[in-house]
């Protein structure tokens, strides 16, 4: 990758010491040369940290790194993910038509429409009440277990849409601590209630364990002899593993090595959201999605959504060096939504080497958090406003309800649009003292009252704006999330399609189970730290048997 050109650095020195309120007056075109339009989304990146120059400059670096090229080779089925070999083709899940794409000499489409068409069937059968348990009666209630991308996604989702057309009851289940599933199961009946068991492998230590405990609990409460598989269905790799679990063929559905966890929602894993809203809500999704992939595949530069908003995370992250990102949606439905990106962002960009094995040149992925507006304007918001550190923030704000009562959604969206200012403008002393002399606050009192409600401002800010949170503009803002991680990946040079990370943990957790669990020796070289951890969980562990 080319190295971050000198001239960014400068213009990144120089605004660094400008206010952003005064770039507006700097330029009245501001607003027009920095805001961005798609099928009646408007986002609005003019409050940023950026000069219309140094924008145009980072069109110019993207240009430099290949990034439509990297685009469409992700979009050909190029083996774009190196460390292991394969392609990061979910996009190839929502395109429309027929059109073949071979991996491997394997048309995958063809594997994709007769996927989407089980599931399509299953979902049916299942809200028509066809589908039935061991006992005969059809099955009403859906437990999802699977974890990380076999679980973000189809959560996010299955929340986030609107509840008009009869929804089924889904629960999720993700945590291997016995507390979720437990409560999950609590007040459902063993004889109407459908498992899916998500894991591509089929061995993910936290969803067998689940599994494992779910089809116990069916086993307890059925008739003898009943078959609890009849209350199953896998989404995997691993069809073998399903069998032995007790899991029928017929009722197992693939999962592909080119679709990597965080981006397999569009796939059969998100089976549990054709149930829950019914398969036509899921299409609208994938075609929304469509939409986006296509956008992004053939826009300009200068006019691509997820290339300019990757690069202004890039000029965020590595060159203003921003250690964190704020998103906010201001929409209940997208509670999940920076749950879902966390992993996402820093499972795709939290690397510290680039493609080739060589370490990169500055920081890469700025930690990200965020919570619902309003409820974080009375959380977060105050450390935003008036704490020592610039934290850019993104807002996600669909302008009309799924469900309108009175004026509430004008409510939050002024809510929305007045944070954003805030963060610019901020409150000034000279105002401050003004107003509150003329409260009658005075002398000795006056200075302190006015610098405890001082806000510096000068915070910078994105603003998405969607018409209305329904399954095709969900669809479509996923999917720019995903292509912007991918952008922030190529222009930092790094696979934004492996996890080698989160290997680690997993393997370091099996022998410290079996040394708690079957009380076995830990492996030598084991750290005095975790032996006394092990030790003492061991002491306060109720013995059994």
């Amino acid at each position: 990758m080319p190295p971050v050109p000198d001239s960014l650095v400068t213009a990144a020195r120089t605004l660094r010491r400008e206010r952003l309120i005064d770039l507006f007056g700097n330029d009245p075109t501001r607003v027009a040369r920095m805001t961005l339009e798609w099928n009646d989304w408007r986002i609005d990146f003019s409050k940023e940290r950026l000069s219309t120059d140094a924008l145009a400059q980072l069109i110019a670096h993207a240009d430099s790194c290949n990034v439509a090229h990297w685009i469409a080779a992700q979009a050909a089925g190029e083996k774009i993910n190196l460390s292991e070999n394969r392609p990061a083709l979910h996009t190839a899940l929502r395109q429309g038509g027929d059109t073949p794409l071979y991996v491997d000499g394997r048309d995958i489409i063809a594997d994709v429409r007769a996927t989407q068409r089980r599931m399509g069937d299953i979902a049916r059968a299942f809200r028509e009440g066809q589908r039935k348990g061991a006992t005969g009666l059809p099955l009403k209630t859906v437990v999802h277990i699977g974890i990380g991308g076999s679980d973000l996604g189809p959560r996010l989702v299955c929340e986030a849409l609107s509840a008009d057309r009869a929804p089924i009851d889904v629960a999720f289940v993700s945590n291997v601590d016995p507390e979720q599933l437990t409560r999950a199961l609590k007040g459902r009946d063993p004889a109407t209630t459908l498992f899916i068991v998500v894991s591509k492998t089929f061995t993910t230590q936290e969803t067998l364990a689940n599994a494992t405990s779910a089809r116990a609990w069916l086993a307890a409460a059925l008739p003898a002899g009943s078959d609890p598989g009849r209350h199953f269905l896998a989404v995997t790799a691993n069809v073998s593993a399903a069998a032995q679990f007790g899991i029928a063929a017929d009722d197992v559905l693939p999962m592909w090595d080119w679709v990597g966890g965080r981006y397999s929602l569009w796939s059969a894993v998100g089976l549990s959201i054709a149930i829950r809203h019914g398969y036509q809500a899921f299409a609208e999704l994938l075609e929304g999605a469509a939409a986006m992939d296509a956008h992004v595949r053939n826009a300009p530069l200068a006019s691509n959504l997820a290339i300019v908003l990757g690069l202004i995370g890039w000029w965020n992250a590595s060159v203003l060096a921003h250690p964190q990102r704020v998103v906010v949606p201001y929409a209940q439905a997208l509670a999940r939504l920076p749950a879902w990106l966390q992993q996402l962002t820093l499972e795709s960009n939290g690397k510290r080497v680039k493609r080739d094995g060589s370490p990169v040149d500055g920081p890469t992925a700025p930690g990200l958090w965020g919570d619902t507006g309003t409820d974080s304007q009375h959380a977060f918001f105050q450390w935003l406003h008036q704490g020592t550190h610039e934290i850019p923030v993104e807002f996600v704000v669909p302008i009309r309800a799924a469900h309108p009562l009175h004026n509430q959604q004008t409510l939050l969206v002024a809510n929305a649009l007045a944070q954003a200012q805030a963060l610019l403008i901020g409150r000034r002393g000279e105002e401050l003292h003004r107003e509150l002399a003329a409260q009658g606050i005075q002398g000795p009192s006056l200075q302190p009252a006015a610098a405890a409600r001082i806000c510096p401002g000068n915070r910078p800010s994105t603003m998405i704006l969607l018409p209305v949170l329904d399954a095709y503009n969900l669809g479509a803002l996923l999917a720019l999330y995903e292509h912007r991680t991918f952008v922030e990946s190529v222009l930092t040079g790094i696979n934004a399609f492996d996890q080698w990370g989160v290997e680690l943990g997993k393997s370091l957790a099996k022998p410290i189970v079996q040394a708690l669990a079957e009380n076995r020796a830990l492996p030598d070289g084991t750290d005095a730290s975790t032996r006394a951890l092990v030790e003492y969980v061991r002491a306060l562990t109720p013995k059994t048997g």
